[in-house]
């Protein structure tokens, strides 16, 4: 099968995967937020119910997509997963029955980047590290995958910011709940004036769009790279309503 096949069919596929979002989702929302952890949610109305949407999402913890899954709940989260997820005796059933999609770190994935096109173009919502590694100490600099998705797709991205997440399993260990926020900041999409995107232009707006994001995370001292919010720059950016 092509490449081009193996994307359209996955895509197809995303309606007949619903009844089990459904459920897993219903899971997350009780023995996760309300038993494992605390969560508390903000910002949900900055998620649009339909369209071409990315959750920008900082990574902390190994758990941070599984809170995004569950936070979101006016339409589903499709993550984008590192592929070694897919052999975790532990994870992997749960990322394989949700239906979430692989990409292989290290190189450009070329069926990961038009997976994450497609599906943005279908009106599906995907979620994207740009970081693409976990980063608990705070933000580090962005790479641009993030951009050209977005760029290609026209998508209206949601920063999305996870505090609370780090050491979880300790606590639990220790017999504590983890108190979690999901912060949903203001949306927005990358102006491109209809042309190609050049690289330098994609590199300015990964930045301009980690600073929103930096702005979204409420513990000022895991901001990082992004944490001088007076470098924040908007020239490539359109905030959205809802």
């Amino acid at each position: 099968m092509t490449l081009s096949a193996e994307v359209q069919t996955y895509v197809a596929r995303q309606p007949a995967l619903r009844w089990r979002r459904v459920l897993m989702r219903g899971l997350i929302r009780s023995l996760g937020f309300k038993v494992l952890w605390d969560v508390s949610v903000t910002g949900t109305e900055n998620i649009p119910s339909d369209g071409p949407t990315i959750i920008m999402m900082n990574h902390i913890s190994m758990i941070d997509p599984v809170l995004c899954m569950g936070a979101v709940t006016n339409r589903f989260v499709i993550p984008m997963t590192k592929i070694e997820n897919m052999r975790n005796p532990l994870i992997g059933p749960f990322v394989r029955w949700w239906g979430s999609y692989t990409i292989n770190r290290g190189e450009i994935d070329r069926k990961a980047l038009t997976n994450s096109i497609e599906l943005i173009k279908h009106g599906q919502l995907i979620l994207i590290a740009p970081e693409g590694h976990r980063h608990p100490e705070g933000l580090s600099e962005a790479k641009d995958g993030l951009a050209f998705v977005a760029t290609k797709a026209d998508a209206v991205i949601v920063p999305t910011a996870i505090s609370g997440a780090i050491g979880w399993n300790k606590k639990l260990f220790r017999f504590q709940r983890p108190q979690i926020n999901v912060n949903f900041g203001k949306p927005f999409k990358f102006k491109t004036g209809g042309g190609r995107v050049p690289r330098e232009a994609l590199a300015a707006m990964s930045h301009e769009a980690m600073y929103q994001l930096a702005m979204a995370v409420k513990d000022e001292s895991k901001r990082g790279f992004y944490r001088d919010l007076s470098k924040a720059t908007t020239e490539y950016l359109e905030f959205v309503s809802f």
